[in-house]
């Protein structure tokens, strides 16, 4: 009896010593911010590059998302985003690993081209030097973030020791209301549970909410596992999962794909008695969530008052977001909105905010930025037509990159300045010096826009 988590973890263990396995890796993903080091690394300790072939690149981090901006690397402003983003161009053409660069019809944000393409597959391990690789584990595979360090020795070994976790079962249950998401319930689960309730623990998602959940909707659930201190989110891989993948890029074709839905046929948790711990959440009367504070466990319903400040680190909280005690969030004036990253950049949450968004106009004095997780997105979004649906109602419609999640690039909000933001952070400074960032849903996101405050 073994929970779908150990079933892949045992599967690929070559050796065992002390506390620890040594984990073979199907597939490493990485991009222009924790590479560079690895890379040096490999050559001054003179290392062979082991399987570049299971290796794939992707620029995100740095990438401008203002067309005219993006043109070519070397016309890029910042020094370091400029020294990344060509250091790995470099890198990878020396070793012959696959980049999707800036002008790649396969660009995107490392997290949204691995499912995209049909790289992440059920099953896999997966790596990449980034917190949120938990995204990919909604394909029913273990996909964790390593070190720069790490990242060297699975270039060098196409392998990693880790300790294996102990497991959790986070059990959803009952039917979502109107226009609340995964992002709604990953919000609530964090403000219940806090952020480290996963900490030590492989998490799995089950459920029938789960169940009845969209391949996207998982991944935004997965992708925000490391919010609530899980290193792993994983998701059993079902009918919906196999329709996902099939057909795509990298995913095997004809009687090879037959042969490998076989060797997945056991992917699932045997019995709920597997897991170490359970905790539960039933989303039948779950509200719409905002994040008012500097952590994702400050967040409530939208139509609820913030709590009253119980300690040194929620007044200092609540002085930097310039909210007190008794507020509520349609009280606060939005700058700007943001609906893109890892976390929402999605077809389906596209479609969510244009459909909220159709006939109506942002408001005035307000930025309402929409930026696709990747290439594939943003042809999605042109197809559809709804570039008309944002560019008539006012919106700025960006090119793919991790853009306003993080102050990493080109996109940065102002001091002092609320932005409601479909991203997975509000710690102090994420978005910008002194920014203020509020979590929100794709839906709320756009409603925001239109209204000029939080609704």
């Amino acid at each position: 009896m073994k929970t779908l988590f150990e079933k892949i973890w045992d599967r690929h263990v070559i050796t065992s010593k002390d506390d620890k396995d040594l984990l073979y890796i199907d597939l490493h993903l990485i991009h222009e911010v924790t590479s560079p080091q690895a890379f040096e690394a490999l050559r001054i300790k003179n290392r062979n590059f082991r399987r570049p072939d299971l290796t794939f690149a992707t620029m995100d981090h740095n990438t401008p998302t203002r067309i005219e901006n993006r043109k070519n690397i070397s016309e890029i402003k910042d020094k370091l985003s400029k020294e990344q983003l060509e250091t790995l161009e470099k890198n990878c053409k020396e070793y012959g690993i696959e980049l999707f660069d800036m002008n790649s019809e396969n660009n995107g944000i490392v997290h949204m081209i691995g499912p995209e393409m049909g790289l992440s597959l059920p099953g896999k391990t997966i790596v990449c030097g980034d917190s949120h690789t938990a995204t990919h584990g909604a394909m029913g595979a273990i996909a964790f973030g390593i070190g720069t360090s790490e990242v060297e020795d699975v270039f060098a070994t196409q392998c990693i020791w880790n300790k294996k976790p102990k497991n959790m079962g986070v059990k959803i249950t009952g039917q979502l209301g109107k226009n609340i998401s995964s992002k709604d319930i990953i919000l609530k689960l964090i403000s219940k549970y806090s952020t480290s309730f996963g900490s030590g623990y492989a998490i799995e998602f089950y459920g029938d909410t789960i169940e009845n959940m969209e391949m996207e909707q998982r991944l935004t659930l997965s992708n925000m596992a490391i919010e609530g201190g899980a290193k792993f989110g994983i998701i059993k891989p079902d009918n919906k999962t196999i329709e996902y993948i099939r057909n795509r890029k990298y995913t095997p074709k004809g009687k090879a794909f037959e042969k490998y839905l076989k060797s997945i046929e056991d992917l699932y948790t045997d019995d709920e008695s597997c897991y170490d711990k359970i905790i539960s959440l039933d989303v039948s009367n779950l509200k719409r969530q905002v994040s008012y504070g500097t952590n994702p466990s400050m967040t409530c319903d939208i139509d609820e008052y913030f709590p009253k400040i119980k300690s040194e680190e929620d007044k200092k909280s609540y002085e930097y977001m310039g909210i007190k005690e008794n507020m509520r969030a349609n009280e606060i004036k939005v700058d700007t909105v943001f609906i893109g990253s890892c976390t929402n950049g999605r077809i389906i949450d596209m479609k969510i905010a244009a459909d909220v968004i159709r006939g109506n106009k942002v408001k005035d004095g307000i930025r309402c930025i929409i930026v696709p997780g990747s290439m594939e997105v943003k042809r999605y979004i042109h197809e559809k037509g709804l570039d008309k649906i944002f560019l008539d109602a006012g919106c700025e419609l960006r090119e793919p990159g991790c853009s306003y999640c993080l102050a990493m690039n080109d996109d940065k909000i102002d001091e002092f300045k609320h932005c409601v933001s479909t991203s997975n952070r509000n710690f102090e400074g994420r978005q910008g010096r002194l920014s203020r960032t509020h979590l929100v849903s794709p839906y709320t996101a756009a409603l925001c826009a239109i209204e000029g405050r939080i609704v």
